[in-house]
């Protein structure tokens, strides 16, 4: 399944499940052994490549950016990230 990342319009990152060490089904069989999934439960996996520390000019995250993110055949989000005010 095709992974995709857009920031405020702009693609940033785009990956597939077969580039995973691990993949779907082996994570879920595993994380099961240990724990009930429920659906909607999320699995973090790591993330694919395109990420700021790796760019020779990094563009970090900021208030205000707006994520756009999804999974081919699954849907997509989109979120406004805001500043922590604690």
């Amino acid at each position: 399944m095709r992974l995709k990342l857009d920031v405020n319009g702009k693609r940033m990152q785009s990956g597939s499940t077969s580039d995973m060490i691990f993949g779907v089904s082996k994570l879920v069989h595993y994380i099961s052994g240990f724990m009930t999934l429920h659906p909607g439960d999320i699995i973090a996996t790591g993330t694919p490549a395109g990420v700021a520390a790796g760019m020779k000019e990094p563009r970090w995250l900021r208030p205000g950016d707006i994520l756009r993110f999804g999974i081919e055949g699954l849907g997509e989000q989109e979120h406004t990230l805001v500043a922590d005010v604690r």
